[in-house]
């Protein structure tokens, strides 16, 4: 499982990044929350250490175990409704040895490296009826799960994931241009008669949100929209340089504890407001880099399935940053979903370790040119 590589093929300017990125998260969890900072540092370094052995295994042989990985995956995520612990109205995680564990963010990693398997083996039926079906079937197990949780925040992430590898695998431009002027339209329709109240085909909680999103002074949706609009502030309030790291302003929205879980959902403003308009572009840019360092190492995979893993994982980081920021700038509705490398969670950031592990290491065997 484990070959000889040659040193130039490793890219260390990708590990530069995610280091940064992650050395930064750490600095603004230790000013958002210090009681888990170094819960955040003990992953940081055990990320390290996993991601460097999975660099050093050969994926090609990893992905033999595919369908072990599928069937491992939906069974951690039915487990959560066995043994979980319910939060917010969520039941997302469960404990091993007293550590919190969220099985749909192993998830993604489990259903990057079956999907890379199985569309590099049928990547000629991709765009046949049968194959699209069956692909929407097995992607459609888990997601449904995760839904269940409920998760939407996450679904739709993974299910943008599934997407683009869908993508990448050969989907017909056709296929894709149809399936947008069917979907977007429907979008449209399905949430202007969910907001008009007319047709309910959410989650109570997720119209509200949707609700006080649109409409935030309504004082039916005021108070749900209160965490956002204080986001918004916070960001607002850093202007160019910020107020500093674990100042003490009076001022500050986070120290009068206007941002809730400013550790996680809301860490970006947090960073808005103590680091200011130089630190959110920071993380931004550090995020854009890691996203096409990814892309750049799929495009000299030796397969297709090595190309789809570069790609799933560019995805996942950059789907999940883009989602994350959105929230806490309003441009999306307040939907709990972490800003990866940056928020805390051991289980997120381990898993993002382990997905830059095997991106590293399909750098590591790159397409020989003749």
């Amino acid at each position: 499982m484990l070959k000889q590589y040659k040193l130039k093929n490793y890219h260390f300017q990708l590990i530069a990044y995610v280091v940064l990125l992650t050395i930064l998260g750490i600095m603004i969890i230790g000013s958002a929350e210090q009681s888990v900072q170094n819960k955040q540092i003990a992953g940081f370094v055990g990320g390290l250490i996993i991601m460097v052995v999975v660099s050093l295994m050969d994926y090609t042989v990893l992905l033999k175990f595919s369908w072990i990985y599928y069937i491992g995956t939906c069974g951690l995520l039915i487990l959560v409704y066995v043994f979980g612990a319910s939060s917010h109205n969520a039941q997302r995680w469960f404990s091993i040895a007293g550590i919190k564990f969220q099985p749909s963010e192993v998830a993604k990693i489990g259903i990057i490296l079956f999907f890379a398997a199985f569309f590099a083996k049928y990547h000629e039926k991709v765009n046949t009826l049968k194959m699209l079906m069956i692909s929407f079937i097995l992607a459609g197990i888990p997601l449904v799960l995760i839904l269940k949780q409920p998760d939407l925040s996450t679904t739709i992430v993974t299910a943008l994931i599934f997407i683009t590898l869908l993508f990448i695998a050969g989907l017909s431009y056709k296929i894709v241009i149809g399936a947008l002027a069917i979907g977007i339209p429907s979008v449209i329709i399905v949430l202007a008669l969910t907001v008009s109240g007319k047709v309910d085909f959410l989650i109570g909680y997720q119209r509200t949100r949707i609700m006080a999103w649109l409409d935030p002074t309504n004082p039916e949706f005021s108070d749900k929209a209160r965490q956002q609009q204080n986001s918004i502030m916070a960001i607002g309030s850093g202007q160019l340089w910020g107020k500093g790291l674990n100042n003490s302003a009076a001022t500050s929205m986070k120290n009068a504890n206007y941002i809730i879980e400013p550790q996680t959902d809301f860490i970006f403003a947090v960073t808005g407001e103590e680091l200011g308009f130089i630190g959110t572009i920071a993380i931004i840019l550090l995020t854009f880099l890691i996203v096409i360092e990814c892309i750049l190492i799929a495009r000299k995979a030796k397969d297709l399935s090595g190309r789809l893993i570069c790609c799933g994982v560019a995805a996942w980081i950059g789907f999940q940053a883009f989602v994350n920021i959105c929230v806490a700038t309003g441009l999306f509705p307040n939907t709990g979903v972490t800003l990866p490398f940056v928020s805390y969670g051991l289980t997120s950031l381990m898993s993002l370790y382990i997905a830059i592990g095997f991106v590293l290491n399909v750098g590591l065997q790159p397409k020989k040119y003749h």
